[in-house]
């Protein structure tokens, strides 16, 4: 049986087939809000499921995640293993709060154990966007497809001015080196200004992504709310 997404994608259908799809997505929206609703001002950590503990840029994600969490930000990933799971494994260590949006894939991705509380979404775009709308800052760590997809997709809405100009770190200059060439070459073909290399950081320091996302604290004001639960929606913390 195909896919939903891709019969969606195949091309017109009929009326009410097309309302249904809508009444899905809004209902996985909402499903994804009232999770993350009590999640507190997040730092998104975007990177692969495919690097394991042995791997240099776990013990790197887990250290950067652990330092950022002790601003007290929530560390928000992808849900699932490798560096997502290095990042939720770094905010546990010190104490800090801990999300996941996970992707629902035909090859089982499950949530990783540290999670303080994680939502499974089927499609991408939702989850891109609950991923944005609950960050105040956007790191990336070594990853492929899907880390490009999620760089580019939070560079474009700041460059756009669909959301405020947060921090976006570019986390390990030596995977990276091709990246930031490719991005240097678009500025000399013009295809982007001088003034969007401003938009983010490459870095090996954590020392200078923690500085720089403090700042985000200092110009935002942001602190972590407790906000109470509605018994009537059956919410909790």
């Amino acid at each position: 049986m195909p896919l939903k997404e891709i019969t969606f994608l195949e091309g017109p259908r009929s009326r009410w087939a097309d309302l249904k799809f809508v009444f899905e997505i809004a209902w996985e929206f909402i499903r994804g809000f009232r999770a993350l609703h009590f999640s507190g001002p997040c730092v998104a950590i975007f990177g692969s499921a495919r690097f394991r503990e042995e791997s240099p840029y776990y013990a790197d994600t887990r250290r950067l995640a652990a330092e950022i969490a002790q601003l007290g930000f929530t560390i928000m990933t992808g849900g699932g293993p490798g560096l997502m799971e290095a990042a939720n494994r770094g905010a546990k260590d010190v104490g800090g709060r801990s999300v996941g949006c996970n992707i629902v894939l035909p090859m089982e991705q499950e949530p990783n154990p540290y999670l303080d509380k994680w939502v499974n979404m089927r499609y991408f775009f939702v989850r891109k966007t609950l991923l944005i709308k609950y960050s105040y800052a956007f790191v990336i760590v070594p990853g492929g497809f899907g880390t490009l997809d999620e760089l580019f997709e939070a560079m474009t809405l700041i460059q756009t001015g669909k959301i405020q100009a947060f921090p976006v770190i570019i986390f390990g200059k030596a995977f990276h080196a091709d990246l930031a060439a490719h991005i240097e070459r678009m500025r000399q073909e013009k295809t982007i200004s001088e003034e969007d290399l401003r938009l983010f950081l490459i870095t090996d320091s954590v020392d200078e992504a923690v500085a720089l996302i403090r700042e985000t604290i200092a110009k935002h004001g942001l602190r972590y709310e407790e906000r109470k639960p509605s018994w009537i929606l059956g919410e909790t913390r």
